[in-house]
């Protein structure tokens, strides 16, 4: 199985690299998630904007949201949102978010 070291944690992944136990997320976690799955170095403003809105909706409504709610909350268009996350809004950003693999996601 997968896994990454965080804080001297051993972090496991499923095949598709996202958390299998989201409760382990925080802030400097999704930073390491961004650089090994999406090669982000640094998280800006941005993408700290498309992650808190994931996460926060995910944490309220037990789902994803969908993208068209993600670029309506954040003002950015959909090709910015895979400027900022090359593998976009569903595998990149809820990855990051520390979301399960949405469904439906390819």
């Amino acid at each position: 199985m997968p896994h990454l070291v965080h804080h001297g944690r051993q972090i496991e992944l499923n095949d598709s690299g996202f958390l299998l136990h989201p409760e382990e997320w925080d802030r400097e976690l999704a930073a390491v998630l961004a650089e090994s799955a999406e090669g982000i170095a640094a998280l800006t403003e941005e993408h700290w904007a498309v992650v808190d809105y994931i996460r926060d909706f995910y944490l309220e409504n037990k789902l994803a949201p969908l993208i068209r709610l993600i670029c309506k909350s954040t003002g950015f268009t959909l090709k910015h949102i895979y400027q900022l996350f090359p593998s976009g809004p569903a595998m990149g950003a809820a990855k990051v978010a520390g979301l399960p693999r949405p469904d439906g996601c390819v």
